[in-house]
């Protein structure tokens, strides 16, 4: 019988790893898993925690509400919605024929209150020409008076030979008469200084009438100029809620400007606000524009947080309390104007990176 020989196996062929190779294997899997460790505690150190960001944001402004001083029909919409305007357009036009028949009115009793203070003036000057006058009567009677006395105490200081008891008598007539003449007189200088204060009472009357008409007159330029609604700032009409026609009442929101100069509310939790401060610089993303991305700057931090300053604040003092993190409102200001182009309408969601470190 024939022997058949079995090839030996040459260790080249083998194979099976080395004894190095698998001593090198966990060497290689450790250090790749050191450099991913290494790795993502860089990428944390240099681009997460020198940031604090926040999804509860949103762009926030100032929208000034017009509404009319008064009630009336609407005679002319100069605005259409969404429409930039600017400070001093004239936006609508209230039906004026009512507040400028009160105008005419108020100038016309306005004239009638001069022409009755013109009248009490007169009548102040013929009074104390009166007055004037009854006073100097009364020098006159007293005058009169005086000699009447002198003229009886002579006829009685004589002998009853050289006057008769007739003159006498006349002499004592006469004395009682001027008596009687300068009480007379004095009576009606009286009655004259009293007509002169009562004219001097009806000319203050007269002007406090005038102040009045004066003042009705001005409440009524000024009804007639609120009868025209224009714009106090430059913005963008929104929200427009009334139409050609309508009968408008005081107060009444026909709709809001906009102003353009918006900023960011962004609501952190107050675990975020450690080494957030006024100046640091900030990338919004802005989900309506998401290939966009805008410089900003930290400008405050609202002294309080969002739920103390709601309609129904927490009070904690009552019932069990369960503990919950607190947000606080963040003012984020846009460092250059956006595109005007770019429209950023109050309210809409954006995400604010802040760089605390």
């Amino acid at each position: 019988m024939t022997t058949t020989e079995v090839p030996e196996i040459s260790s080249e062929n083998n194979i099976l790893p080395s004894t190095g190779s698998r001593r090198r294997l966990p060497i290689l899997i450790g250090a790749g898993i050191f450099v991913i460790v290494v790795l993502v505690v860089l990428y944390y150190f240099f681009f997460v925690a020198p940031y604090e960001s926040t999804d509860d944001a949103f762009i926030d402004g100032r929208a000034i509400a017009i509404a009319p001083q008064v009630p009336g029909r609407v005679a002319r919409l100069l605005v259409n919605d969404n429409q930039d305007v600017k400070k001093g357009e004239l936006l609508v036009e209230i039906d004026p024929r009512d507040y400028e028949t009160k105008l005419a009115q108020t100038r016309a009793n306005l004239a009638a209150a001069h022409s009755r203070l013109e009248q009490a003036k007169a009548q102040l000057a013929v009074d104390q020409a009166k007055s004037a006058e009854e006073r100097a009567n009364v020098v006159a009677t007293e005058a009169e008076s005086t000699r009447a006395q002198a003229d009886l105490k002579r006829y009685q200081a004589v002998e009853s030979r050289a006057v008769s008891q007739s003159q006498i008598d006349l002499a004592a007539a006469q004395a009682r008469s001027t008596a009687a003449q300068v009480d007379v007189a004095r009576g009606k200088e009286q009655a004259a200084e009293a007509q002169a204060a009562f004219s001097k009472a009806s000319i203050e009357t007269a002007l406090a009438d005038v102040a009045q008409n004066e003042a009705l007159m001005r409440q009524a330029e000024l009804d007639l100029s609120y009868a025209q609604l224009v714009a106090p700032e430059d913005g963008r009409v929104t929200h427009r809620a009334v139409e050609a026609g309508n009968y408008v009442q005081v107060g009444q929101a026909l709709f809001a400007i906009v102003r353009p100069d918006v900023w960011i509310t962004a609501n952190f939790k107050e675990t975020q606000l450690a080494h957030m401060k006024p100046g640091q610089p900030v990338s919004v993303k802005v989900d309506a524009f998401p290939q966009k991305k805008f410089k900003a700057h930290v400008d405050s931090i609202q002294a309080g947080t969002g739920a103390q300053f709601s309609l129904l604040p927490p009070e904690n003092a009552a019932g069990n309390y369960v503990k919950v993190v607190q947000r606080v409102p963040v003012k984020i200001v846009f460092d250059e104007i956006p595109d005007p182009t770019i429209v950023l309408p109050l309210g809409a969601s954006v995400v604010p990176e802040v760089k605390v470190r």
